[in-house]
């Protein structure tokens, strides 16, 4: 029978020690979990149905245990993962395990670590089953370091013991892992794919990996034909995929024109055309004509997307989707709609999006880049096609759409609107330590007592942008060409307030990250610039010593 959600005290318990202990260290990324994902990711119903199929089939009836789906960027790989983990939650005879959608895009750093997804996908299915949950806080207890360390020294404690006290089952258990060219660390992630590959589940576990076809991933274990199955997209028949793309493309017209007669099947055929097998162009192009409200301006829109693509004369679907971004950028930052001023603040506000290393709300950036909600909307109201915002200003969520936006306005956008790398980590290096500075006070935790636990729920001084603040300043500067060039913003916006941010961080239930942090800290900032601050960490007596010389 399939796993199912106890309603005991004691499993409930068990259960939350277990994630407790996982979560020790930010060991798992909730918002990598398939629950968390846009609820309009995935397939549109009847699209996709022969790689869907195929995939079930395999769960199923196949005895490999490892199937690596390969797509160039803009394929559609990821709303074939979503749309399996929807199927897979609603067929009695299998047990979707977990799932964790990598991106280096979201603002989401941990989604781009792969030692945290295996930790996250088996606190997934211990939320699911008490008998694995138990035997998971089991490993845990004999083990805390467990979920830090590598995916080859995680895989037995974290996954192979626990699953071996569960009963049999005739139903199989799946892991999906979506975007895996998406993590930065290929050390890292040739060892999850070796752990993953040479696990062996005796068929309990299946694993669904997708990902580009990158040069370190082709060259690692999972492109073993003989032990994992394999689909590259890029060997499907155009004829299927163009259809798919129709199929896409007048779905979503005909569900917001109300019968209106404005396109012709001349302008879906030229779109379907002109995506060259790429799903995102095609999205790219319905959202930025879509967000036009009357129909004329969506037909000239749509014409001259049309026109500008055909202009190129190409058959590289990438060119055409550069040339779309360039499109939708020359309309953002014409004179007559935004002027310098305006350009610039635009430009900054994507360059924070960008270089965010966790969820954001609108107001959250806005605190970071000192700018007010309304001005962060305002900035990319003509961008809603290439950029997410949520509905209100206190979700989380702000991201580019698609990871190819950011790689064109950090590689290959026009110069006037060119974003350099280092530009968003300076923005919000600045930004974390203005705000600490302004908003970390003593007693920031509202405490009634030293001698009592932090209070629960935790103080409303303590924002989300100030937990971001407090969690990321040293990230943001180490990641500068020369970090030590805010050494004397440090002295004058952090040093002063170090006791404050080291309550935030207990509050926040991070002190061991905070230790990590000053141990990184003090191999980044320079011990040259006068009022410079020194951290030292010594792990042998876990003793923290911080001092600031004039």
């Amino acid at each position: 029978m399939k796993l199912i959600r106890s309603s005991t005290s004691n499993h409930d318990i068990r259960v939350s020690v277990c994630l407790q202990s996982l979560v020790l260290g930010d060991r798992i990324v909730p918002e990598a979990m398939f629950d968390t994902q846009p609820a309009n990711v995935g397939c549109m119903p009847g699209t996709r149905e022969s790689v869907l199929s195929k995939f079930t089939q395999w769960v199923k009836t196949d005895p490999m245990a490892t199937f690596w789906l390969a797509g160039m960027v803009g394929t559609g790989k990821t709303s074939i993962a979503a749309t399996l983990c929807r199927r897979f939650q609603e067929d009695p005879t299998v047990v979707l395990g977990g799932a964790f959608f990598c991106s280096r895009s979201a603002g989401s750093v941990p989604r781009s670590k792969a030692r945290r997804i295996l930790p996250t996908l088996v606190a997934s299915l211990a939320s699911q089953s008490p008998a694995f949950a138990a035997a998971l806080v089991t490993e845990l207890e004999a083990d805390d370091r467990v979920a830090y360390k590598s995916a080859s020294e995680q895989i037995v404690p974290l996954l192979a013991k626990p699953l071996a006290t569960l009963p049999s089952s005739d139903y199989p258990i799946v892991f999906i892992i979506d975007a895996l060219d998406e993590c930065c660390n290929v050390i890292e992630l040739t060892e999850l794919l070796t752990a993953i590959t040479s696990f062996n589940s005796k068929g309990q576990v299946k694993f669904i990996l997708t990902s580009r076809p990158e040069m370190h991933i082709r060259g690692s274990a999972i492109s073993n034909p003989t032990h994992n199955t394999i689909l590259h997209l890029h060997t499907i028949r155009e004829e299927e995929v163009k259809a798919d793309i129709h199929r896409y493309v007048t779905g979503t017209l005909g569900a917001v024109t109300r019968g209106a007669t404005w396109y012709t099947l001349d302008d879906v055929e030229a779109l379907v055309d002109l995506s060259h097998e790429l799903f995102i162009f095609a999205s790219t192009v319905l959202l930025y004509v879509l967000d036009k409200e009357n129909i004329k301006g969506r037909q000239e829109r749509l014409r001259k997307m049309i026109s500008t693509a055909t202009a190129t004369a190409s058959t590289a679907a990438s060119v055409n989707l550069d040339k779309i971004y360039e499109m939708i950028l020359h309309e953002a930052s014409r004179p007559d709609k935004a002027d310098a001023d305006e350009l610039n603040v635009t430009c900054r506000v994507l360059a924070g999006i960008i270089a965010a290393r966790a969820p954001l709300s609108v107001q959250a950036l806005g605190d970071l880049l000192n700018l007010d909600a309304d001005d962060i909307r305002g900035s990319l109201e003509r961008l809603h096609s290439v950029v997410y915002m949520p509905h209100d200003d206190i979700t989380t969520g702000v991201r580019v759409l698609h990871a190819s936006f950011g790689d064109y306005m950090l590689l290959r956008a026009a110069e006037r609107v060119r974003i350099t790398a280092s530009l968003g980590d300076d923005i919000l290096a600045r930004g974390c330590l203005d705000l600490m500075s302004k908003r970390l006070h003593f007693n920031v935790s509202q405490s009634r007592s030293s001698y009592e636990a932090n209070p629960s729920p935790r103080s409303d001084n303590i924002t989300l942008s100030l937990e971001y603040a407090c969690l990321q300043w040293i990230y943001h500067i180490s990641a500068l060409p020369i970090p030590s060039a805010l050494d004397e913003e440090i002295s004058k916006r952090f040093f002063p307030y170090f006791l404050f941010w080291l309550e935030s961080m207990s509050v926040l239930c991070q002190v061991r990250r905070g230790a990590a942090m000053l141990a990184f800290a003090a191999t980044t900032v320079s011990t040259k610039t006068p009022g410079h601050l020194i951290l030292t960490y010594s792990h042998r007596s876990s003793f923290l010593s911080f001092r600031g010389f004039s």
